[in-house]
This record gives structure tokens, C-alpha cells and sequence, in this order.
């Protein structure tokens, strides 16, 4: 796995991952799907507050997901909502945890962040067996949380500090 900052030049690959994968972010996620979307997302990386990685198959070269780190915050609280997003080709294959693992990392020792936070669809199983399986921790339930999909969505809050990080990787 290789993990890097989304680049303009992955255009390509981000819209044809996400127009492939169209039934397995729905609805959970929305993610930009035509140019115009994806130079939004990048131009939001240019803020500071905000990175966009791309975890790539190192076999392959083949893009397999995306995980922001967003609403970075500095000062006492150093941390930041984590979001992510797989590949439908590559789903099932523990790519995407890889690269959650490979963000978390990032967003540690990387950026110096304190916590990160993930907020997950209590019916996207999926998503919250991963967040358990790489250890966040459970914080609570957050009704009509997000908008998401065109409608107010409940969310199960999970959260990870650097502490609790570097116990799960010893």
C-alpha cells in the first residue's frame, strides 16, 4: 500500500473509483464525481485544514480509497473528523483498513494530531466494524447528525487519540 496526498493529476482515477463504486458509498457517503467536484476537493486541501489521501494497491497502482482528514483543528485540541471511502473493485480485501491504518498513522505523526474523529451510519456495518477493528473507540450516538444523501442522518461517534493509537499498534 502506498498512502499520499491526492494529487490534480489522480483525477482520473478518483472519478472512475467513484462512478465504479456509485452502489457501495450509497448512502453513505457522497463524494465528488465529476471534475468539478474533485477540483473542489482539492482546492479545500489548500486551506490547511483539510487533507485528502489516497491509498494506493502498490501491485497495481490501483486506486483503493480515499480518507480526509477534515475540520483540522490546532491549539489544545489538535484534532481533526476523519472520512473515508473504499473502492467497490477492491472492497473486502482489507485495502481499505490499510489505508484508514496508513491515514490514522499520517494524522499522528504526520500532522501532530492529538485525536481523530469518525462518524458512522449506525446501518453501514461495514464502516463501523472497521473503525472497532483498528480501534476506535465508541463515544456516543448523534441524532440527525450530518446531511448526507439529501436527508439529516443519525451517526454513531467514534474517536481514537495518539495514546490510545500507539497501543494498538505495539
Amino acid at each position: 500500500m502506498v498512502l499520499r496526498k491526492l494529487r490534480l493529476e489522480d483525477e482520473q482515477a478518483y472519478l472512475t473509483m467513484v462512478a465504479a463504486s456509485r452502489s457501495l458509498h450509497h448512502p453513505w457517503t457522497s463524494p465528488p464525481a465529476d471534475q468539478a467536484g474533485f477540483r473542489a476537493l482539492m482546492e479545500r486541501g489548500a486551506v490547511g485544514d483539510f487533507v485528502s489521501l489516497a491509498g494506493w494497491r502498490a501491485a497495481d497502482n490501483t486506486l483503493v480509497a480515499i480518507v480526509n482528514l477534515s475540520q483540522i483543528a490546532r491549539g489544545g485540541f489538535q484534532s481533526c473528523y476523519c472520512g473515508f471511502y473504499a473502492n467497490a473493485a477492491t472492497a473486502g480485501q482489507g485495502l481499505t483498513r490499510e489505508a484508514l491504518e496508513l491515514s490514522i498513522r499520517y494524522a499522528f505523526s504526520h500532522e501532530g494530531l492529538h485525536r481523530v474523529e469518525a462518524n458512522v451510519q449506525p446501518n453501514n456495518t461495514a464502516s463501523l466494524a472497521l473503525v472497532r477493528r483498528i480501534g476506535f473507540r465508541h463515544e456516543g450516538f448523534s441524532p440527525r447528525y450530518l446531511h448526507v444523501d439529501g436527508a439529516w442522518r443519525d451517526h454513531e461517534r467514534f474517536a481514537i487519540t495518539a495514546d490510545d493509537w500507539r497501543s494498538v499498534e505495539e
